[in-house]
Order: C-alpha cells, then structure tokens, then sequence
C-alpha cells in the first residue's frame, strides 16, 4: 500500500503579495512575468543560427540543397554566418543590382565575399 503525505497548504503565505491586486494588476502582473520568462527565449533565437536553418532559409531562396550546403559552408567560412546566409545572399544582389539567383551563384564562385563582408564591416 503508498503511504500518501498531506501537502502542506501554503497558499495564503505564498500570495501574500499579489493578494492586493485588482483582477487588471494581476493580468498585467501575469503579462509582465510571461515576458520575461519569454525574452531570453526570444533574443536567443534572434542572435543564433544553426547550419541546418541557414540550408533551410537558402532553400527556399530557390537554390538547391547542394548549393545551399555550398553557400553555407561558404558563410561560415568567411565568418558571416551571425549575419545569415540568406541576408548574404540579399545583400550580395543588391550590392552588385542582380538576382538573388545570380548572387548566390556568385557567391557559390567565390565572387563578391569580400564586398559582402566590407558591407557588413566584417574583418575575418
């Protein structure tokens, strides 16, 4: 047979300070913390990027998954893969007023790296 302990309720102690506000303060209360239980969650994935997600993104650039392996590798190789492999590829195309089809291939041809890399003040 489980021997089953009583929970010790706690409940009047532990809203002590929340037991004040108006059913609006407790919504904004709620907002407030889920927000912040939220942001980090958020900002890491704004400032992290992965190889698969960047093949990904290319992909549906239109490139095919050879070539977007290629572009990627490429990327990190020069050290801008927190700047995206796609946004490369954008940045590329406007810098030269070509197709981003024609950018990535550039790209793929080890053409227009170090104007990409000027653009974004990339060193590497």
């Amino acid at each position: 047979m489980i021997r089953r302990s009583t929970r010790q309720d706690d409940f009047e102690k532990r809203r002590q300070h929340i037991k004040d506000l108006t059913d609006e303060q407790l919504k904004e209360r709620f907002w407030e913390l889920a927000e912040k239980t939220v942001n980090p969650l958020v900002d890491l994935a704004y400032k992290n990027t992965s190889p698969a997600i960047e093949r990904s993104v290319v992909l549906r650039m239109g490139f095919s998954s050879i070539e977007a392996k290629d572009i990627v590798e490429k990327t990190i190789k020069h050290g801008l893969i927190s700047k995206g492999a796609g946004h490369v590829i954008y940045r590329l195309s406007q810098l030269n007023k070509i197709t981003i089809r024609n950018a990535g291939l550039s790209l793929i041809n080890n053409q227009g790296w170090d104007k990409v890399k000027k653009s974004f003040e990339v060193s590497k």
